[in-house]
């Protein structure tokens, strides 16, 4: 899958794109110098290893290039554990030395394979967010500090359908190393970034230890569900500005349940609800 804008026969070259040659296969070098160009694009998101890549493309991701130090290697992941979207996968790779992708990918995944693609744009998924009703709640991420949990969270988002994932404070949800924790599932569900009074419509539900029992709330389509920070947990704001606090039972003396476990079990309780109520 490559980029579907079409150059201009008139007008500049595009740097991302290949030269149109039907006879030869791009060069390494072409593709390197062409990586180069599209990672200088604001809108470039790295794809880090397989599982990554064959989601971006399941889920309507633009790529921009695709790279790989193993070409056969990546033909039997793709025909092994993605059949559906192996054409694309080997349609848009490129084999180049494995020292070149080490020295383009700060953390080269173990399958050998890295892709740039298009963001999606990102006033269209906040129209998607904010627009009611909804056939899932929005995950608010309250400030957090791990790019791991950030990410693990918009995997989840997208397993259970929510409508998307919305983080405040100074996290990118669109870092590498979120996206690569994310597998690729950015594309399958809507993800921004907002500060706390652009927060979607909708009645806000804070988990929070002092809460109410989360089993005896059921949980609207149309809910934000807010979760903060282990160590610090959801602002003064948003919790004053709550229709409701929740918490998750938990044994005492235990200090928290990881955010990504807290989030899985906020959208299986809305899950369940949804589908009793069904």
């Amino acid at each position: 899958m490559t980029n579907s804008a079409a150059a201009d026969p008139t007008g500049p070259t595009d740097p991302t794109r290949p030269a149109e040659s039907p006879e030869a296969p791009e060069t390494p070098e072409a593709a390197l110098r062409r990586w180069r160009a599209a990672a200088q694009q604001p809108d470039s998101v790295l794809i880090d290893g397989f599982h990554a890549l064959k989601h971006t493309l399941r889920f309507g991701g633009e790529l921009r290039l695709v790279l790989t130090s193993d070409r056969a290697a990546l033909a039997g992941l793709a025909e092994g554990l993605a059949p559906d979207v192996a054409a694309a996968v080997l349609a848009a790779a490129v084999e180049v030395p494995a020292a070149a992708v080490r020295e383009l990918v700060p953390r080269p995944h173990p399958t050998g394979v890295a892709a740039l693609a298009r963001r999606p744009d990102p006033a269209q998924a906040l129209a998607r967010l904010r627009a009611l009703p909804r056939r899932a709640p929005v995950v608010v991420l309250d400030n957090p500090r791990n790019l791991g949990n950030v990410g693990a969270v918009v995997r989840l988002a997208a397993g259970f359908g929510a409508t998307g994932v919305v983080t405040t404070g100074d996290l990118d949800p669109w870092h590498p190393t979120v996206v690569r924790a994310g597998a690729g599932l950015h594309f399958a569900t809507d993800v921004a970034h907002l500060t706390a009074d652009q927060l979607p419509p909708g009645p806000l539900f804070v988990l929070d230890p002092q809460g109410a029992d989360i089993h005896s709330v059921r949980l609207p389509d149309e809910a934000l569900l807010v979760f903060g920070s282990e160590r610090h947990g959801v602002s003064r704001e948003l919790r004053s500005r709550a229709d409701a606090l929740l918490a998750i039972p938990m044994r005492p003396l235990v200090s928290s349940f990881n955010l990504a476990t807290s989030v899985g079990m906020g959208l299986f309780h809305w899950q369940s609800g949804h589908r009793s109520a069904g």
